[in-house]
This record gives C-alpha cells, structure tokens and sequence, in this order.
C-alpha cells in the first residue's frame, strides 16, 4: 500500500493534528507490512500560493498531483485556523483539484475521477464546533474538506479532537476520544 502524510500545522511538536495524523499512519503501518510511505510537511516547505503559471496544461502533471494520485491512502493532519484550512493546505489542495485529472465537469455536473483513495483526516480545533453545538455554524475545516474531497470522489474519513484550548481537561478528554477513533479505524 502507497501512503501518502500530509502535515499543515504551523506549530510544530505542539500540534495536535500532527500527533494524531502520525498515530493514523503508525495505525496504518501496524497493520499494513507493505506500505510504503510519502511525507509532505507543507508547513515546515510550503507550497506557493497557485499563480495560473502554476496550472498544469491539459495532461501534464506535477510532482504534488503525482504524488496524490499514486497514493492509495492519504492521511491529512489539518489543524482549524481562523474557522477553517490552513494556507498550505489549501495551496496543496490547489495542486490536486485538476480538471481532466480529478474531476471532470459533464452535462449532468462535476463527476469526481479519483473515488479509488482512502483519504483519512486528522482534525484538531481549539473549542468545539461539532453539529450539536452553538458554534457549529462557525465550522469551515471538516465542512470545507469534505466538500472538496467529495467533489473529486472520496468520501473522506475523519478522526477529530476538539476543544484543545479549553483547558488541560478538556484537551486531555479530547484526546482520549481521538485516541480511540484512530483505533476504530479500519485498517
């Protein structure tokens, strides 16, 4: 199995989203003897925000694309920033939503080309933004990537842990609970 790890937080060894993104992959390798894994950190060498030179022409490629497409499963620490993404991931994502390459657009609407991946998200936001809570509607990390993951195809898996600012009991809760979702995961 080819993995691809993705890392966006800004905030190095203090990252939640990069702790639980590395306890996915280390999930994954336990149960997956073969894989072979690709790692981006896209904080630490980021990717140009896209200029329309950065486009690849129709069927060209580039080695952010490549990379995506080979991977059989990609595993994406995204940290909430400001409601939603981070820059560098969102300069990624710009690389990987292609026409002709990951979508396509028909007469019926946009029909996603790459449906064959795992794609496995590792979400860390300060307070809580769940469905059930008052800030819900101010939650742009897990609706947005979903969206554009589905867009091209993949119905994306999530493992989050929220509230991490709100103290050393809650931050402790919550990782006891996406502790547990990333053992839930299929291998």
């Amino acid at each position: 199995m080819k993995l691809l790890h993705l890392d966006s937080s800004i905030t190095g060894e203090n990252s939640i989203s990069r702790q639980l993104s590395a306890d996915i992959v280390a999930r994954l390798r336990a149960e997956n003897a073969d894989l072979t894994k690709t790692y981006r950190d896209l904080a630490a060498q980021p990717l140009d925000h896209l200029t329309l030179g950065d486009l690849p022409a129709e069927g060209d490629s580039t080695e952010v694309l490549d990379e995506f497409l080979a991977a059989d499963t990609v595993v994406i620490g995204a940290p909430m920033y400001n409601f939603t993404i981070s820059s560098q991931l969102k300069s990624w994502l710009d690389r990987v939503l292609i026409a002709g390459r990951t979508f396509k657009y028909t007469e019926d609407g946009p029909v996603g080309l790459v449906g064959d991946k795992r794609v496995i998200l590792a979400l860390a936001r300060g307070g809580y933004y769940g469905a059930d809570t008052p800030s819900a509607p101010n939650e742009h990390l897990e609706t947005y990537l979903k969206v554009v993951f589905n867009f091209i195809g993949i119905e994306p898996e999530f493992v989050i842990a929220e509230g991490m600012l709100l103290g050393p009991d809650h931050r402790e809760k919550a990782l006891e609970s996406a502790g547990h979702q990333v053992i839930a995961l299929p291998a």
